[in-house]
């Protein structure tokens, strides 16, 4: 595939740019990389305005059994991180939303950090996300992305207490608000007062929060949308691929369709 010209629909504040963003994820290669191609099509047909595109690791610290589970298909099927990013360059022919990397440290300072953001800047992956790099340490991981245009997406969660305002005001792209304590999964109910934590955050910085963790139904992604940029939805669509195999796109585009459209009425 040829370099892609640079272009703001690229952008990570693209997906906020019209109101507020729905943002789905899913893990690269489950149930096989064929099936997340078009799988990343379907969902930004369906009206995604940003995708998260897990690469799989062995060890997922942040995850739940869902996400674990997905993981395992797909390294059990060569989800490779060479053959992933190959992935990507066959959906950037056709797909022109943000997307952003969701992976830990260990598969990027194993592929080599400076060559997995060359990688990236290539097929304008602009941003990534990484659980398991702590706030102190970001600074090396962040300076070879920047190199390469690529934001390290920066996660406040309810335990972040007094690191919120030194986070927040350093924070690139848009803050990944962790609404519940605990691993990625679906909840029934989300408990934690994500209105203030938000408005918390806002005192440091005017870049996007999207709200994570946890959410699974319309209700749910409208209520965080509403004091919040957007909803993040990953183990329900996780869930709908592990039911559906290589035959998720109806069940996926109608699950999109119905998030985007209540996130858009928040």
């Amino acid at each position: 595939m040829s370099k892609l010209a640079y272009t703001d629909n690229f952008d990570i504040q693209a997906a906020f740019a019209k109101g507020k963003a729905f943002i789905g994820f899913l893990t690269a290669g489950d149930p096989n990389l064929e099936a997340t191609a078009r799988y990343i099509q379907t969902m930004a047909q369906a009206g995604a305005d940003l995708i998260e595109i897990g690469i799989p690791f062995s060890d997922p610290v942040a995850e739940g059994e869902v996400i674990q589970r997905a993981s395992e298909r797909a390294l059990a099927k060569g989800a490779l991180t060479d053959a992933i990013f190959d992935m990507v360059a066959q959906v950037r022919e056709t797909v022109t939303i943000p997307l952003v990397f969701m992976t830990y440290l260990n598969p990027v300072y194993v592929y080599g950090a400076d060559r997995f953001f060359k990688r990236c800047k290539a097929l304008q992956i602009r941003g990534i996300i990484v659980p398991d790099l702590p706030y102190e340490e970001k600074e090396e991981l962040e300076t070879v992305a920047a190199t390469y245009g690529v934001t390290v997406i920066s996660l406040i969660a309810p335990t972040s207490e007094q690191r919120i305002g030194r986070i927040a005001k350093e924070a690139k792209g848009f803050i990944y608000c962790v609404s519940s304590l605990g691993v990625t999964g679906v909840r029934k109910n989300i408990t934690t007062d994500i209105e203030s934590l938000v408005a918390t955050i806002k005192k440091y910085t005017d870049i996007p929060v999207a709200i994570g963790f946890g959410i699974a139904e319309p209700e749910q992604a409208k209520a965080m949308a509403a004091v919040s940029e957007g909803a993040i939805v990953g183990s329900a669509i996780v869930k709908i691929i592990e039911a559906y195999g290589d035959k998720a796109e109806t069940p996926l585009a109608e699950y999109v369709k119905s998030m985007k459209n209540a996130v858009s009425q928040a």
